[in-house]
């Protein structure tokens, strides 16, 4: 009995004290504290869902507040969408208000946030769309935090879409032509349309308003697309641009008129769909350029590509039993941060002039499977950080599952180009001796990161025949091109060539990427040294 009357009475003392007052939630009286004041959500496109931000609400007193009302001011007709500490909102107004929301002392709650809104809601100045996160008390007015985005109106290019039953769609397909097995290549996809309805000529890419683009945009036989200078072309994942084997790709981008390598007013731009600044050096958000085209005029000029998985693709679609060369000239242009390569070539007639690729996660260049390639005043380097990676790659061959199939690499040209980067070797000749099949390349006065050849016929300094003038660069210094920020794809000469480099460029009769002419020591690569 008097052990039953002890534990009793412990009973009733645990009972008495857990009576204290620990979770009576007072009503906010104000003095909540942000980690923003204002929270920008950068850019979007009109209609377009944004990514989530995030806003950190701290109660530093010592008392535990119900907060009566967090909720955004334009209430449910906002376009903003919150989250708060994982709870979605007031039944009936889910992401927009939350009533008597409780918040320990000493504690923090999270607050997510999202908009998704189209240019005419924005202010028709500045095209600023703005709210603010309305957080109640029971004296005074509410403390408030501001929101801000702003909204770009854009073109929209995407594949056509039927509802079949409810909430299930089909798409529109584009037909590519026939593959090595002489079967349909389908693919979904929207093929370019002369009028229209809402983005008009869609052969003619302008540079008015910016063009967002979903799935691969098709440019069929006896079609040419026209991109005009300072056009921005933005690509959703797993979008990209295909050009038929009768089709024609001009992109008339421009050299800067003050020739500044950062005034890309008059580039045009390839990029992904995600405008926040931490995307701006993400590779792979989108697909490729892919063409397929045979035709002569296929001409790129001043075109940047960025983040892509591969820049550009350009091959046959019956790889292997179509004998036509897809066909590409480009010129002036920059391609970088690719998970795969900037260009990827394969049994085509490929010319570079003035290019620039950089980061890539394989190969800047890779012209494989044969072909005909002819490169001139050209920059190759590669960072990547991947043991493997090289800035450029010749190979004759290609192979399956079952098959190697070789084919003749007719010529492979470089002069005066840099062939560069972070590895030991940036240049891969990757021969297959196969009994009439040509190997034929040639790096004249070309700059190559090479640090262990040694034992390769291929290569310098065993054979000079195929690298006239050529220098390997076997260390930093002094062959190191000086370039004046890799990282930040700056792939201009920091300072003239040093005079112990022999390998200062032969003669050039045309002017660098920006538009300078080339006199006195021509440099190596796609840019003119100007002091």
């Amino acid at each position: 009995m008097r052990n039953l009357l002890f534990v009793l009475f412990i009973g009733l003392c645990v009972s008495l004290t857990s009576c204290r007052n620990d979770f009576a939630f007072e009503p906010s009286t104000g003095g909540l504290e942000f980690s923003k004041d204002t929270v920008y959500l950068d850019t979007v496109f009109t209609n377009i869902a944004s990514s989530t931000y995030r806003l950190k609400v701290y109660n530093r007193t010592n008392k535990d507040i119900s907060i009566p009302k967090i909720q955004l001011g334009k209430g449910l007709n906002s376009k903003y969408r919150i989250m708060v500490d994982g709870m979605t909102g007031d039944a009936g107004a889910q992401g927009k208000i939350f009533s008597n929301v409780e918040l320990l002392a000493k504690d923090s709650l999270f607050i997510f946030i999202e908009v998704t809104s189209d240019v005419a809601s924005a202010n028709p100045t500045d095209f600023l769309y703005t709210d603010q996160i309305q957080f109640s008390n029971v004296s005074g007015g509410p403390q408030t935090v501001e929101l801000v985005t702003l909204i770009q109106d854009a073109y929209f290019i995407r594949p056509n879409r039927t509802e079949t039953a409810p909430n299930t769609y089909s798409y529109e397909q584009i037909n590519l032509g026939l593959d090595d097995t002489n079967q349909q290549v389908i693919s979904v996809g929207h093929t370019l349309q002369h009028s229209h309805p809402n983005n008009g000529d869609e052969y003619h890419w302008k540079n008015d308003k910016p063009y967002v683009v979903y799935g691969y945009a098709f440019v069929p036989d006896n079609e040419t697309l026209n991109v005009d200078a300072g056009a921005r072309i933005h690509f959703h994942d797993n979008s990209g641009l295909i050009i038929a084997k009768n089709g024609t790709l001009k992109v008339n981008g421009l050299a800067p008129t003050d020739h500044n390598p950062e005034n890309l007013t008059n580039e045009v731009i390839f990029e992904g769909d995600r405008l926040e600044p931490n995307f701006s050096d993400v590779p792979g958000q989108w697909g490729a350029i892919l063409s397929y085209s045979i035709k002569s005029d296929n001409l790129i000029n001043h075109l940047t590509i960025k983040n892509a998985t591969v820049g550009i693709l350009i091959q046959n679609l019956a790889l292997f039993s179509d004998m036509n060369k897809p066909n590409l000239s480009i010129t002036n242009s920059q391609i970088y941060n690719c998970s795969y390569a900037g260009i990827l070539a394969r049994k085509s007639t490929l010319s570079g002039t003035n290019l620039v690729i950089n980061y890539c996660g394989q190969a800047d260049l890779a012209c494989t499977f044969g072909g005909t390639y002819n490169f001139t005043h050209c920059t190759f380097n590669n960072n990547w950080n991947n043991a493997k990676q090289v800035a450029v790659l010749l190979n004759n061959y290609i192979d399956t599952d079952t098959t190697r199939y070789v084919s003749n690499l007719d010529g492979a040209n470089f002069n005066n180009c840099i062939i560069y980067g972070s590895n030991q070797n940036e240049l891969y000749l990757d021969k297959k001796t196969d009994q009439g099949v040509t190997f034929n390349y040639n790096f004249n006065h070309c700059l190559i990161k090479f640090n262990n050849t040694t034992n390769n016929s291929l290569y310098l300094p065993n054979n000079t025949t195929d690298f006239p003038g050529s220098t390997a660069a076997t260390s930093l210094n002094p062959y190191n091109p000086k370039f004046k920020n890799v990282a930040s794809n700056k792939l201009w000469l920091s300072e003239a060539w040093n005079s112990t480099l022999t390998n200062d460029a032969n003669f050039s009769n045309f002017n660098d990427i920006l538009g300078n002419p080339r006199t006195g020591t021509i440099a190596l690569g796609a840019y003119q040294f100007v002091p």
